[in-house]
């Protein structure tokens, strides 16, 4: 498959599903509400995140949080176009890597534009110990960034290290 197919496959993927997901979870749940899925471990939760990843910047105080991320956004997405642009064709994991990165990016913007916060729905514990809320676009650039170290590490030990 061409490196923007598979990539564009990826990004649009997870674009529609985080969309999607976040629509559900915004007509089924009130904000700042949960549903217990799996006792003492997992939640279905409706949470509002101005800030970043692990609520890094989230505050009613500061005004500036939501352009940053927005510019930082496009400024990400320009240079994995590059990143893209220049991966060789067959090395499917920094291809796939790269559009699940994209696919997330993207659809935690899409939030970012249309509400000026991001929805957020998964929230995975242990006893009283939370992992910050998460979601589907949250989930893609973590597992981008895994194929991405995958393909890096792939190269290296095949002496390809680009």
């Amino acid at each position: 498959m061409h490196r923007y197919k598979l990539a564009s496959f990826w990004a649009i993927a997870v674009i529609i599903l985080d969309q999607a997901t976040k629509l559900w979870i915004s007509s089924a749940m009130e904000v700042w509400t949960g549903k217990t899925i799996i006792p003492e471990f997992f939640n279905l939760v409706h949470v509002l995140n101005r800030g970043a990843a692990w609520g890094f910047l989230d505050s009613d105080t500061i005004s500036w949080q939501r352009p940053l991320f927005i510019v930082v956004t496009f400024i990400a997405l320009g240079f994995i176009g590059f990143m893209l642009k220049t991966t060789e064709p067959s090395d499917k994991w920094m291809v796939s890597g790269l559009g699940l990165i994209t696919g997330g990016a993207v659809g935690n913007l899409i939030d970012r534009i249309h509400l000026g916060v991001v929805v957020d729905f998964l929230d995975f514990y242990l006893g009283t110990h939370h992992w910050p809320a998460f979601n589907i676009a949250d989930c893609a650039l973590t597992l981008g960034a895994g194929c991405i170290l995958l393909s890096m590490f792939y190269n290296k030990r095949k002496g390809t290290s680009q």
